[in-house]
């Protein structure tokens, strides 16, 4: 059954969250903070981890960084194009919206842990792949791996930031339930370097989801979604021309 895969994701990151909402009740608020710190820096390890692996090449024994232009004009395009529509703005007010309909208006931190959880579980090239590959053929195996890092992570986050990244199930039913349903439309263009170019931009994405968690900055990093659909449009004209 098409979409059997995201329902599964979705169904390990309200999981995870629940596990991590648990056993976060018995920690002190140093604990919390010290897992937050810890969270942030695994998180930041992802985006580096993410980067290098599509970014450096080894060549004659010389490291060398392969279209360090694609990413620079797409993030900063993309970016620019988020902030004109406001982007975060509109993710934090349907997060206000879930805050009031899930009976958290006491919890001050629902929206930060809502939009970073989102952006962690959302971005990256695991979700677009699987969710192909979920709508041609049935092969959830991608998707079942990505739940398996999802859960943990999301567990990780909400025993330290609350119940708000139980609900980053949602913005990924909705995305990669959509990618699943144009799967047909999409496949042409989910060539190699597509995929490396937004595992690379997905991945500074991630990286400043980091900083946010680890110096309390206010990267409004879902304003730079745009850029993934840049990074696309790069790679197709590269490959056309």
């Amino acid at each position: 059954m098409s979409g059997f895969g995201t329902l599964i994701n979705m169904a390990a990151i309200v999981l995870g969250g629940f596990v991590g909402l648990f056993f976060g009740r018995y920690l002190s608020e140093i604990m919390q903070k010290s897992l937050l710190a810890v969270t942030g820096v695994c998180v930041l390890l992802i985006g580096i981890l993410g980067l290098v692996s599509e970014m450096i090449t080894v060549t004659d024994g010389k490291l060398t960084s392969a279209n360090p232009l694609m990413l620079i004009l797409c993030l900063v395009i993309g970016t620019a194009v988020g902030e004109w529509f406001g982007l975060e703005a509109r993710i934090e007010r349907f997060g206000v919206w879930l805050k009031a309909r899930s009976g958290s208006e006491k919890d001050p931190g629902f929206l930060n842990a809502f939009v970073s959880s989102s952006l962690v579980v959302c971005v990256g090239a695991m979700a677009i792949v699987g969710a192909v590959e979920d709508g041609l053929s049935g092969n959830i195996a991608m998707l079942e791996a990505k739940s398996v890092l999802d859960a943990i992570i999301i567990m990780i986050m909400a025993a330290s930031l609350g119940r708000g990244c139980l609900f980053s199930a949602i913005p990924v039913g909705l995305l990669q339930g959509s990618v699943t349903a144009l799967a047909v439309w999409l496949k042409p263009f989910m060539t190699q370097a597509v995929l490396s170019a937004i595992s690379a931009v997905g991945s500074v994405m991630i990286f400043c989801v980091g900083l946010n968690l680890v110096f309390a900055l206010k990267i409004r990093v879902a304003n730079t979604l745009p850029s993934l659909v840049l990074t696309v449009l790069w790679a197709a004209l590269r490959i056309s021309f």
